[in-house]
């Protein structure tokens, strides 16, 4: 699924668009330069899940965990200060990945072999000063 250009106003229906059309994969990887609006997106895709929590990116605690309006454990990570898998797997991101909860990660790179085979890729780019496109592809 490609969104061309988008802004903050229309988060809410491309994070509709991405629960809709890949609602069934649970882990969600989202690559993009610092800035582009990972987290953001992010706080969205919770809200559209009914996440009534405060949500923020998880930059020193590494993990945030929600609950969706189902009651269901949502995990988002940022792994931008994870240096290692090792420190990956230390805070038990392998339990947290095959939980069959949604697990959203930013800078996922550093975990990649630790992903399992059926993830969801979402890449975002900035186009201009307040528009972004998104490419999302299941893997």
């Amino acid at each position: 699924m490609t969104i061309p250009n988008y802004n903050e106003e229309e988060l809410q229906e491309v994070a509709r668009k991405l629960i809709s059309n890949f609602g069934n994969i649970k882990v969600w990887c989202f690559e993009a330069e610092m800035g582009a609006g990972k987290t953001t997106l992010i706080k969205q895709i919770c809200r559209e899940l009914g996440v009534e929590d405060e949500m923020s990116s998880p930059t020193f605690s590494i993990v945030n965990e929600y609950l969706s309006g189902k009651q269901e454990e949502i995990y988002h990570f940022d792994f931008y200060r994870i240096k290692d898998e090792e420190e990956a797997i230390d805070i038990g991101i392998e339990d947290y990945l095959y939980s069959g909860n949604l697990c959203l990660l930013e800078w996922p790179a550093i975990i990649e072999r630790l992903l399992p085979d059926e993830y969801l890729q979402i890449s975002i780019k900035l186009v201009g000063d307040n528009t972004r496109s998104l490419i999302a592809q299941p893997k």
